[in-house]
């Protein structure tokens, strides 16, 4: 697991680690990146399934509770199978992008 900081966003980028643990170690030092919006890159796996992005969905959902973005990035999900209830973009551009349209959203008070 490969994190980065930029600015008001924690980026955490998935090596080799299982999707479950990957959430696991996320949510175990969970208090490190509440304060952050949070970019999870899941590109090394060869597929992400409907399954693999529901693994995230307890985490995203106190996260965009705490009114932080939580946005998944992975090129190999099929986004038509995705669940509304959390954000999978294919690029990090649109992650970025997602997480300025939000601010903008919590600003005016949407």
């Amino acid at each position: 697991m490969i994190i980065d900081r930029n600015e008001n966003i924690t980026i955490i980028t998935q090596e080799r680690a299982s999707i479950k643990t990957l959430v696991n170690t996320i949510e175990q030092a969970y208090d490190n990146y509440k304060d952050y919006h949070l970019i999870i890159i899941i590109s090394s796996l060869d597929t992400v399934c409907l399954e693999d992005v529901i693994e995230f969905l307890r985490l995203s959902n106190n996260h965009r509770g705490n009114k932080k973005s939580f946005v998944i990035v992975s090129a190999k999900a099929n986004l038509d199978q995705m669940p509304d209830e959390i954000l999978v973009v294919p690029t990090i551009q649109e992650a970025y992008d997602i997480i300025e349209m939000e601010d903008i959203e919590r600003d005016l008070r949407f």
